[in-house]
């Protein structure tokens, strides 16, 4: 993976904590001009503040975009296509977690409307933009990274559910539901860019089980919670920092091995921990069939239809 990341152009969503904060610092320490795209201004200042003080002339501004509000995502996505053009998009914001289930401004469920559709209207809008971009000879075709997890492995989309409005909400499989179909059409938007002949490709990566008790200190970051010495141990065994879980996001973005239709992760045991590698995602999140169907209610429910 070259160090050496000048002249490339990544917006990163949700960069303003997290992950994709720590994404937005190691590829901002290795030259990179970053766009952190997230909701809060505020936090969105206090994020770029924090890159100055931990990597001196980093190059990186803020644009608003909130993904649970189409009208947002239609304004960022404008403002976005008026800047350099993206060598990269880590779509990497979402939600974990919510009090029940919660709607959006459009009256999505709330983890599926933001980790899904919010991204997918927003890739939409930008990808003719990308698509016009010519593939570089020094950074290779433009790429789009969704932010995919672990907990795709344990549940099935149910597409006559998407919303999760039947029964009784459960939240992690709300939660695991959203990143299958995130994954899902990532690999579908692949498939659709290369029958194409498009240049820009799409890939899917994830942190492994990524703790902020493992990860350095900074101020804009929630204090890590002090734990016990054995039981940080424990926590070591099997998780890391989530500097260390991002990592996998990055490589996915500029490393010259990666290619379209890859699912990249800790190479470690179950995926949990190590050294970002090309891993192996559930068979079923590449389905044809679900994907085709997934894809179809995606463009209806953002009314966003795809050039591909």
């Amino acid at each position: 993976m070259t160090d050496d990341l000048r002249g490339r152009h990544v917006v990163v969503t949700g960069g303003t904590g997290g992950l994709g904060y720590w994404a937005s610092e190691q590829l901002a320490a290795r030259g990179a001009s970053v766009v952190i795209a997230a909701r809060s201004p505020e936090k969105g200042q206090a994020a770029l503040a924090s890159l100055a003080r931990h990597v001196p002339g980093a190059d990186a501004r803020f644009v608003r975009l909130d993904l649970a509000d189409l009208a947002s995502v239609e304004a960022a996505a404008a403002e976005l296509a008026d800047l350099a053009p993206i060598d990269a998009l880590i779509a990497n914001a979402g939600v974990l977690s919510s009090d029940g289930r919660q709607l959006t401004a459009d009256g999505f469920e709330s983890m599926l409307g933001t980790n899904l559709l919010g991204h997918a209207a927003l890739i939409g809008r930008l990808l003719p933009r990308m698509l016009e971009q010519p593939r570089s000879p020094e950074h290779g075709a433009p790429r789009i990274v969704s932010l995919g997890s672990i907990s795709h492995e344990f549940f099935r989309l149910d597409l006559d559910d998407l919303q999760s409005e039947r029964g009784r909400f459960r939240q992690f499989r709300t939660y695991g539901r959203s990143k299958l179909a995130v994954m899902t059409f990532a690999f579908e938007l692949d498939r659709r860019l290369r029958a194409a002949g498009a240049d820009v490709v799409s890939l899917v990566a994830h942190p492994g089980f990524a703790l902020d008790e493992l990860s350095p200190r900074r101020d804009i970051l929630p204090t890590p919670k002090t734990a016990a010495a054995p039981l940080r141990a424990a926590y070591r065994l099997g998780a890391q920092g989530k500097d260390a879980g991002s990592l996998p996001l990055v490589a996915a973005a500029v490393d010259p091995w990666a290619a379209g239709g890859q699912y990249w992760g800790p190479d470690g045991w179950r995926q949990l921990k190590g050294r970002p590698a090309i891993v192996a995602a559930k068979p079923y999140a590449r389905d044809r069939a679900v994907a085709e169907r997934l894809w179809a209610a995606t463009e209806e429910l953002t009314g966003i239809r795809y050039p591909v």
